[in-house]
């Protein structure tokens, strides 16, 4: 049998009941968008993440755009963030009309570099956008000094870190905002798409509803243009049961991660390190190998799924061209991305399934490394 890389399914069926009893709330309501549902899981996941307010949208990257509109980014901008990412966050920024500006990443936590930043500040330099990468936080504490130092906000990337900790305090409220998406596979997962924005600014939390949902304080008149972005009731219920069960989930991750690190130690594998200064939940357990795609047709034509977090750096690829970026421009991640994989990993896979994982890598370089 197959063994999947990520099963947002299994997270539906261990919560079935729960699940199927909040559609059927919001269904009999007959509330289907910007409701209850969705105040109280703004209410809620603003509690979790330890800041005042928190903003529903339609998806992680809607989460983004709305939070470099809210802070006025926009043509002639330019905001630094990392190659590094899944395509959204350089999108959202071209969403505005603002220029990404991308530096290098460090090679032990695959987020943004501190030292890089700095030189990337110009005039023009209007935000700080950081990605918290497979469910580690990048590290904040230089970057928002940096951020202090020239009078440019940092916003928070936390996609990929729901729960995520930096210095003992969870990611999302240590920039000016916070943005997370709810796409199935994350640690906190919708059954479609959905995304907030946290902050701890109230004026910015007004302008994030606002921008959400057509610039309307009153209904049908637009105090200021903006989009249709809203999160709708039916995630919002399902994230609310979904969220009660985010620390029991993260932690399983975590013990699987464990697991692998104990299992893999012996291989030549590069593997995860957990940064002194936070606590990562392991959105994605990610490995390192020279022969990574050997290794993974190797898995394949063993039923384990992997993936590839991601195969192109954003600067290299097609769409991109016309920032000027080359092929040596960003060496650190250029070599990542030519040796990362993903490894199966969410918290219903069985130690036997994960154990079987680690014993076909084992055979791959017994096999094909031979010595």
């Amino acid at each position: 049998m197959a063994i999947p890389q990520a099963n947002p399914k299994a997270n539906y069926e261990a919560h079935r009941q729960e699940i199927d009893a909040a559609i059927r709330r919001v269904l009999e309501s007959g509330w289907y968008i910007l409701g209850g549902e969705v105040a109280a899981f703004e209410r809620e996941f603003a509690a979790y993440c330890g800041v005042e307010h928190a903003v529903g949208v339609g998806s992680g990257t809607e989460a983004l755009h709305l939070a470099l509109k809210a802070l006025s980014i926009g043509p002639g901008d330019e905001v630094i963030t990392v190659s590094h990412t899944a395509v959204a966050t350089v999108s959202a920024i071209e969403w505005t009309g603002a220029r990404p500006v991308f530096v290098d990443i460090c090679a032990e936590s695959y987020t943004m570099d501190p030292s890089a930043v700095e030189q990337a500040i110009t005039k023009r330099t209007r935000a700080i956008l950081v990605v918290h990468l497979y469910g580690q936080s990048a590290d904040l504490q230089p970057i928002l000094e940096i951020g202090d130092r020239y009078h440019v906000p940092v916003i928070e990337d936390c996609a990929q870190a729901h729960g995520a900790t930096y210095h003992g305090r969870r990611v999302g409220g240590w920039g000016i905002i916070g943005c997370f998406s709810f796409y199935p596979t994350k640690n906190l997962g919708a059954i479609g798409d959905g995304g907030m924005v946290v902050t701890r600014d109230a004026a910015l939390a007004e302008r994030v509803r606002l921008l959400r949902e057509y610039g309307w304080r009153e209904r049908y008149i637009s105090s200021i243009s903006g989009w249709n972005s809203r999160l709708d009731e039916l995630q919002a219920a399902i994230l609310r049961v979904k969220l009660a069960y985010l620390d029991k989930e993260n932690a399983r991750r975590r013990h699987l991660a464990g697991l692998y690190h104990t299992l893999l130690a012996e291989t030549p594998l590069t593997l995860p390190r957990e940064m002194p200064y936070g606590q990562p939940v392991y959105h994605l357990y990610v490995v390192r190998s020279p022969q990574r795609d050997a290794l993974r047709a190797y898995l394949a034509a063993r039923g384990v799924q992997t993936g590839i977090h991601y195969p192109v750096p954003v600067h290299l690829q097609p769409a991109y061209a016309t920032l000027g970026y080359t092929a040596g421009s960003l060496p650190v991640t250029e070599q990542i991305a030519r040796e990362i994989l993903s490894l199966p990993l969410f918290p219903e896979l069985e130690e036997s399934a994960l154990r079987n994982v680690a014993g076909a890598i084992k055979s791959f370089h017994r096999e094909m490394l031979p010595e």
